[in-house]
């Protein structure tokens, strides 16, 4: 996995040194207007973050590919990752500090880690699962390019009767 560097962000392989930083990213309460909640504690934060440092599953059929943001005076503002399976698709997610909305980043890093996925793990299809309610992020997939699925695709991957799963061939 390595450092993905454009002219406004980079994308950096996100480890447990990264957990003090994005704690205060993910503490904002706009990012869970429509699910989730905060990190419960920094402790509990940095193990996740370890954990994720394996880059694959126990198991070996999942590899976990998850990059902090950061823009070029150094701040993080978030995260973009991906589950990439054995038959090339991967499951993408993204999260943004909400100072950061709507200026075109998380759109930017989001594209910034489809190209990687694409070119260096052999990725052909991209899904994303969003709850029906968060036009944020229905919106950004749409400027993405990505479409709603089929109602077979959905229990793939496990979306709820309350989410959305869109997809993009690559």
């Amino acid at each position: 996995m390595k450092t993905l560097v454009t002219p406004t962000l980079t994308l950096e392989p996100q480890v447990a040194a990264h957990a003090a930083e994005m704690s205060l990213v993910l503490s904002g309460p706009a990012i869970y207007e429509f699910e989730n909640a905060p990190p419960v504690s920094l402790e509990w934060l940095r193990n996740r973050f370890e954990k994720l440092e394996s880059r694959r599953s126990k198991d070996g059929s999942e590899q976990w590919l998850n990059w902090v943001i950061r823009l070029p005076s150094g701040e993080l503002i978030g995260y973009v990752q991906a589950t990439v399976f054995n038959d090339r698709r991967a499951l993408v997610a993204y999260e943004l500090a909400s100072a950061h909305w709507r200026r075109g980043l998380g759109s930017h890093a989001l594209e910034t880690m489809l190209s990687e996925l694409k070119s260096d793990y052999g990725v052909s299809l991209f899904a994303a699962v969003l709850k029906r309610k968060n036009y944020r992020s229905l919106a950004l997939l749409n400027k993405l390019k990505f479409s709603m699925s089929d109602e077979a695709q959905r229990s793939i991957y496990g979306a709820d009767e309350d989410e959305l799963l869109m997809l993009r061939r690559a």
